[in-house]
């Protein structure tokens, strides 16, 4: 039973998931923002949304190792499932774009959280300390999407974009997303707190692999649809800005529900693991080079073997 529940919990979250970026998307062309910008900021927030849904949820419900587990593991599979398996079906030329500031705020945001994470504890202060950096990013968005507002919106570069689409259906997709999440994150909790405590798992361990691939699912969606397209661009912005918002935003947001301890386990491997993963995007952000089919098998590979020590 507990099984079904997880099942049908990402099920839900994973319609909800896309019903949320495919109305905040087409808002968002409708209002002229860049394909770029909209990656980084509505797309990267709308597959974050089951990350923050969760982790709150985690909170209330007295299972925050869920919680942390869940976004330093989906941090994770973002970069290196979530990149690793488009890149096995198709060239991602990320060459062609430029990323790098977004990317460096990524890392800053990165060291960030791993530095409060050393206090042992995240408490309200430092939700308050990971919100700012929220804003500022938000800020520096708002700031190139009013530089590139005279330019034509390439609204063929975004999964689920429709110039067509009405004002009430861009609403009806937004509605089912907000009510969605919740329910799948509530269903998807349960299921997973039980299924730990059967197998005699961690909370922590749970939210590391179990909650994260399966949050993890509509960034991957994305990224596999933006790399067969060849927008690299779009598919590199989901995962960059899928991270920093799970960082600044989900558990900024998060630790104001409760405190969050943080586990030693955290503290030796995988918060390491998290920051080397997002280390491994230096060749294709600052170097220039497109993530080929054998930086596919490398990633995921990497992956599997992270997994693997896990269980």
């Amino acid at each position: 039973m507990e099984w079904i529940l997880v099942a049908i919990g990402l099920a839900i979250l994973l319609f909800a998931g896309d019903a949320l970026v495919k109305g905040a998307v087409n808002l968002s062309l409708r209002l002229g923002v860049p394909a770029l910008i909209v990656s980084l900021t509505i797309v990267a927030f709308g597959t974050s949304a089951p990350e923050l849904l969760i982790s709150v949820q985690s909170v209330l419900d007295g299972v925050p190792g869920l919680a942390l587990g869940n976004v330093v593991g989906s941090n994770t599979a973002n970069i290196l499932l979530v990149l690793g398996i488009p890149a096995l079906l198709a060239t991602m030329h990320t060459s062609e774009h430029d990323t790098r500031s977004s990317f460096v705020q990524m890392l800053t945001a990165t060291a960030l959280f791993i530095g409060l994470c050393f206090f042992g504890v995240l408490t309200w202060i430092s939700g308050l300390i990971l919100l700012t950096g929220l804003a500022l990013m938000l800020g520096w968005s708002f700031q190139q999407a009013r530089k590139a507002r005279n330019a034509e919106p390439a609204v063929e570069d975004l999964e689920g974009a429709d110039p067509s689409m009405s004002k009430l259906w861009i609403g009806i997709w937004i509605v089912i997303g907000l009510i969605g999440l919740p329910v799948g994150a509530e269903l998807l909790i349960r299921g997973a707190t039980t299924i730990a405590q059967t197998f005699g798992l961690s909370e922590s361990v749970i939210g590391l692999t179990l909650v994260a691939v399966g949050t993890s699912l509509p960034e991957l969606a994305t990224t596999v649809v933006a790399a067969i397209r060849r927008q690299a661009d779009v598919a590199l912005g989901n995962v960059i800005g899928s991270n920093m918002f799970n960082l600044l935003a989900i558990m900024g947001i998060a630790t104001l529900f409760g405190p969050i301890p943080v586990d030693e386990q955290f503290l030796r491997v995988d918060l390491w693991v998290m920051a080397g993963a997002s280390l491994l995007l230096v060749p294709f952000v600052l170097l220039k080079m497109n993530i080929t089919r054998l930086w596919g098998v490398f990633l995921t590979l990497a992956y599997g073997v992270y997994v693997w020590s896990l269980l």
